[in-house]
Parts: C-alpha cells; structure tokens; sequence
C-alpha cells in the first residue's frame, strides 16, 4: 500500500522508475541538464514533473508514462499540475509516452486526447503517428557540442 492507503503495483512501479531514469539518460546524453523531481509526495504537497530539463535554449517540465501497449491515461489534475508548474518555472510542460519496443514521444498537454471524466489518454498509433520523435525534441540527429564546430 502507498501513503494514500491504495494498493500499488510494485513492478509497475519499478519498470516506471526505470524508464524515468532511461528517459533522464538520453536526456543527458544529448546534451541537456536534466533532474529527477522526488518521489510524489515526498517534497511537497503539489505535485512536481517527473523529470526538468534544459539546454540553455529550451527548458522542460516533463510527466513521463509507459505502458507495455495499452493506453496511457493521466489524470486531469495530474496534467493541471504539470501546466502550472511550467508556467510558473518558465518550463515547456511536456507529456513523453514509450510503449515497449518503441522510442519516446513528446506531446504538448494540449494535444492530447481528453476523456468525458476530464483524464487525458494517448493510444499507442496516435504516439507513433502524432508524438514527436525523441530525436526531433532533442533538436536533431546530432548535437553540436563546443569544440566540434569547424571554424
């Protein structure tokens, strides 16, 4: 059971916190300062983005699902959080969403698909044929670093 007194599933759990930490990896690797906000609850009271990164050029407040190939579902007040804390951080408020087997997508929470309860859902074929690829959000195949550009 969680602090809310909900039953929790430990392996999605934990298969959530490795790709996070997949996510804040490639991330890294390309080149952005990237941070994973605490476990929720464990901070504050409001809740936080997964993951905040940034290049110097764009900044990020990412909320980061995965699924085997159902749909992913976030909560409403999940994805609120998510705009306000941007806003108020300066932050592009971002949703990223890896199905097993495939790469990360991006979509900007107004994008995405709103239920009739008000919780926001992303299918496996609308993230392939509609998320921004990982390499596009990055800003491209390849990085320049400095000291790689030919002068």
């Amino acid at each position: 059971m969680n602090a809310h007194g909900r039953l929790t599933s430990m392996s999605s759990n934990r298969k959530g916190d490795r790709r996070e930490r997949e996510l804040v990896n490639a991330l890294d690797e390309a080149g952005f300062a990237v941070m994973r906000a605490p476990a929720s609850g464990s901070a504050t009271t409001r809740e936080l983005p997964d993951v905040l990164a940034g290049n110097g050029e764009v900044f990020y407040a990412i909320e980061a699902k995965a699924s085997s190939g159902r749909p992913i579902y976030l909560d409403g007040e999940e994805v609120e959080a998510l705009i306000y804390f941007s806003q108020n951080f300066g932050a592009k408020a971002r949703i990223a969403v890896r199905f097993d087997r495939e790469d990360w997508y991006f979509f900007h929470p107004g994008d995405l698909y709103v239920t009739d309860g008000g919780n926001y859902r992303v299918k496996k074929e609308t993230a392939l044929a509609e998320g921004e690829h990982f390499d596009s959000f990055v800003g491209g195949p390849k990085q320049t670093r400095l000291g790689d550009a030919d002068d």
